[in-house]
């Protein structure tokens, strides 16, 4: 058996330790395993008529090779946001940039991929990745390679699973970095505005701001008005004993009769870069005020280090999971977590829906505060 693997989208704490474990296991069974660089930019500039001008696409993984591999973030295979399905002409590598394929608007580089697959002998593939990469990789599963998929984000925001590798990381070292911000918003008795990540699902947010005891949080699912959030928050911090109030915002707030916040061109998948909003509500907050405002975006500080527990936990065990699903002839599957337990969910389920925030039973739309409306019964990370 011939495994190849690969790690797509945004990095995030958890990665390295489910390629280990994906590579270990695969050792044990006396398989080998194959890992593409650069998510699916791997396959993609993969030339079967040059395998020696396309080695550093792709990277022979050995237990010996990544046996320290857990202890650091990120991926030893790096990542991309590549789209074979989608690619721009120009993007496309010089074996691949042919007459037709000039005139073309867009080009649908699949058959490619998987011709790449069958020239390096790839029997499954697993791919490590958000709703983007999980997309595509259920798009080559019908098309024939079998594929087994593995959620990550931050943003924990992979519709068919309650937990994704990155996300546990990106909310404890949030907290960490708000609770020491308080020393200098304390200090000068100001505001302080945090932007936190999350796209269009405002849970790495709510929990940020639950857990450091954020004054007010601003979520992406709920709206919010700009003068009713100053006037909580201008009374939060006239109420405290150090004169100061914070207010946690998700990249994808937005404020009542304003559109979010979005800069730079489309990314291969549509999505253009989130982010802003905090400023926006830190000139508010300073205008109608006049006190003096801190605004911090957190960005790629939550991406950054070494993996929490869980998600040296939560990575091991998908990647066991994944082996023994492939080893049983299992495959068109992604490893998830549902009703707190771990199972499979169909390779596609990522695109049949979105995660979101639960706002009826963890969110106070009038305070902009969460509110756990119960809790016994409730999945550890989560509906």
């Amino acid at each position: 058996m011939h495994l190849g693997i690969l790690t797509g989208g945004g990095d995030v704490p958890g990665l390295n330790p489910a390629i280990k474990t994906v590579v270990n296991e695969a050792a044990q069974r006396g398989w080998r395993v194959t890992g593409f660089r650069r998510g699916w930019a791997g396959p993609l500039n993969y030339n079967p008529s040059d395998p020696e001008g396309s080695a550093a696409f792709i990277m022979p993984l050995s237990v010996t090779g990544v046996h320290a591999i857990d202890r650091s973030g990120g991926t030893i295979l790096h990542t991309s946001r590549t789209q074979p399905s989608k690619m721009r002409p120009t993007d496309l590598p010089a074996f691949l940039q042919t007459a037709e394929n000039a005139t073309a608007d867009i080009v649908d580089c699949t058959d490619h991929v998987l011709s790449a697959f069958e020239a390096l002998g790839i029997d499954v593939l697993i791919a490590i990745g958000g709703d983007d990469t999980l997309s595509y990789a259920a798009r080559i599963h019908s098309e024939g390679m079998p594929t087994i998929c593995i959620p990550k984000t931050m943003d924990n925001d992979v519709y068919g699973t309650e937990y994704c590798i990155g996300y546990s990381t990106c909310v404890t070292r949030s907290v960490e970095l708000i609770d020491r911000l308080r020393t200098p918003v304390g200090s000068h008795e100001r505001f302080l505005v945090v932007e936190l990540f999350g796209r269009n699902c405002g849970q790495t947010a709510l929990m940020a701001g639950y857990l450091a005891g954020a004054d007010r949080t601003l979520i992406a699912e709920v709206p919010f008005d700009l003068d009713r959030m100053t006037a909580l928050l201008a009374g939060d911090r006239q109420a405290s004993p150090s004169n100061y109030a914070m207010v946690v915002v998700s990249e994808g707030a937005q404020a009542v009769g304003q559109d979010v916040f979005e800069s730079g061109d489309p990314d291969a998948y549509g999505h253009r870069k989130l982010g802003g909003i905090g400023h926006a509500v830190g000139e508010h907050l300073k205008q109608e005020t006049g006190v003096g405002v801190m605004v911090q975006s957190l960005a790629y500080l939550l991406r950054a280090g070494a993996p929490d527990s869980v998600d040296q936990l939560v990575p091991r065990n998908y990647a066991t999971m994944a082996v023994r699903c492939i080893e049983e002839g299992r495959t068109g599957l992604m490893m998830a977590v549902q009703d707190g337990h771990y199972t499979t969910a169909p390779a596609d389920i990522s695109t049949r829906g979105e995660r979101r925030v639960d706002v009826a039973n963890m969110y106070d739309v009038d305070s902009y505060m969460p509110r756990i409306a119960g809790i016994e019964g409730m999945p550890m990370f989560g509906r």
